[in-house]
């Protein structure tokens, strides 16, 4: 299973980069289109920039982040200090390890947790967007997706990582 699971994190991770592509290439389009608007301005010709441009960057980059996460959990690539346990027994670096792959999990689910709470909220109260009018809810998937994601590697590394074999 956890072959499977870090898969996943892989896949959520390369989309997580996709996502961040389109919003270089929207940013990239606005800024040109400041630039032209610019050059041109002198011979009366208006370039406009990308109309709900910051709404878009906005919910692009709310989902995005969070896609690394699980990724990064997989990879082992979170913050540790091993300063204090380096000389440790075995057996007390392993109580450490899953002592905090069992907190790392309970903060995912309880950060997925309100992210649902805001998705129904948000989808209750019927928000949208401010200039582009796109309902906001949706945006909340992939957070939440990814929350859940995290917890599940860092489940899946107390009982399936080799780390401590």
């Amino acid at each position: 299973m956890h072959a499977h699971v870090t898969r996943l994190a892989d896949i959520f991770a390369m989309l997580g980069g996709v996502i961040l592509f389109v919003i270089v290439m929207v940013t990239t389009t606005n800024t040109g289109a400041f630039i032209l608007d610019r050059i041109l301005a002198p011979a009366g010709v208006n370039v406009s920039g990308l109309p709900g441009y910051e709404d878009f960057v906005q919910l692009a980059i709310s989902g995005a982040a969070l896609m690394f996460f699980p990724y990064t959990q997989a990879s082992r690539g979170h913050v540790a200090v091993d300063l204090f346990v380096s000389n440790a027994p075995m057996a007390v670096k392993r109580l450490l390890d899953h002592m905090w792959l069992t907190l790392t999990a309970g903060v995912a689910l309880f950060l997925a947790y309100w992210m649902i709470n805001g998705l129904l909220e948000s989808r209750s109260d019927a928000v949208v967007a401010g200039v582009l009018g796109w309902p906001i809810w949706p945006f909340y998937i992939p957070g939440i997706a990814s929350m859940i994601l995290w917890a599940i590697v860092s489940v899946s590394q107390i009982f399936g990582d080799a780390r401590y074999a």
